[in-house]
């Protein structure tokens, strides 16, 4: 790449050969001018006013590509409900098209910031995101890079994408609430609402509620029954290491395969994730219902997109699963779960 620098005053009618960006500290940072203005006389106070009193014209070579040409070639790293916006200063931003979970190869995006002039930028991996959010943007640093540098990176994704969302599916679920003291109706129930609210933001719905005392056959004999007429169950109360907590008991009897009792996530640590052959099966541990943010919500929107959960996307969770108990609580665009 040749450059060859042109004073302000001399540059009247030549060519930008790239935007010039403009900033207002607080209120605007974007093109000034952009690629392809033709400059007049009357633009030079505003270029002046933006620290520009050269203009530096670029010749590439064959070999290499300008920023915004890379930036269109980079729209083939979007995967499924990813769709791209620019370029706008050599840059592609990428957004959901649906509300998801996002997926981010952090392996491919670490490879392909490895590749000279290139930086890929993302949001976390296995969070909810909303139909129309950003979720990743990648540009070219300086005004131009090798063709082998953007062929790199196309040739790392050919494959499989390095980002992509799945999108929520509305299902039915069944509420199994145990304990003496909720179902003699010595206390009033707390977890029905919460739940309520966590599905409904996803889309998924509550279509059975049973009230149950602590009696593993009771519970078991429930359970086997929701199956029939439920996509998820989750079972509250009950979930501790007490002689009286007999729900994981329950859970066992009824048939099914327990991925994990426990989790590296505070507050949550008594969570239980199985499956009833198909079924997700979730245990739900009283934390549930007087924090706001638990161990539940960074499992629950994962089965509501049809993601399956292992042990080991469980256990990965220990790293970043302390809840701060901020007094407003922005989650997910904080740190917990992050992994």
């Amino acid at each position: 790449m040749e450059k060859k620098r042109i004073r302000i005053d001399d540059a009247v009618g030549m060519v930008l050969p790239h935007d010039l960006t403009k900033i207002i500290p607080g209120k605007f940072k974007g093109p000034a001018f952009k690629k392809g203005h033709v400059i007049e006389k009357k633009d030079i106070p505003e270029l002046l006013k933006i620290g520009k009193e050269h203009i530096w014209l670029v010749e590439l070579s064959k070999a290499e590509y300008h920023e915004d040409e890379a930036a269109e070639k980079f729209r083939q790293l979007a995967g499924k409900n990813i769709s791209t916006t620019g370029p706008q200063e050599g840059k592609i931003n990428f957004i959901s098209e649906k509300d998801g979970i996002l997926i981010v190869e952090k392996d491919m995006v670490n490879r392909i910031n490895h590749i000279p002039d290139i930086v890929f930028a993302t949001k976390h991996s296995l969070i909810p995101v909303k139909g129309g959010e950003d979720v990743a943007g990648i540009r070219i640093v300086p005004l131009a890079t090798k063709k082998s540098n953007v062929q790199k990176v196309l040739s790392f994704s050919r494959n499989k994408k390095p980002l992509s969302v799945i999108s929520f599916v509305k299902k039915a679920a069944g509420l199994v609430i145990t304990g003496n003291e909720v179902a003699k109706g010595r206390i009033k129930d707390r977890f029905r609402p919460v739940l309520e609210g966590k599905l409904k933001k996803y889309g998924s719905y509550v279509n059975s509620v049973k009230y149950l005392v602590d009696d593993d056959n009771l519970i078991r004999d429930t359970i086997l029954n929701m199956k029939k007429k439920c996509d998820l169950i989750l079972v509250t109360g009950g979930m501790s290491v007490d002689p009286d907590d007999v729900t994981r008991t329950a859970i066992k009897k009824a048939g099914a395969h327990v991925v994990s009792y426990g989790a590296p996530v505070l507050p949550g640590n008594m969570f239980l994730m199985s499956y009833l052959g198909k079924v997700p099966l979730m245990g739900i541990p009283a934390c549930g219902m007087f924090h706001k943010t638990t161990v539940l919500d960074l499992f629950l929107p994962l089965v509501l997109a049809g993601i399956k959960i292992t042990r080991e996307d469980i256990l990965k969770r220990g790293y970043g699963g302390y809840c701060s108990h901020c007094r407003e609580c922005r989650y997910p665009s904080c740190a917990f779960g992050k992994c």
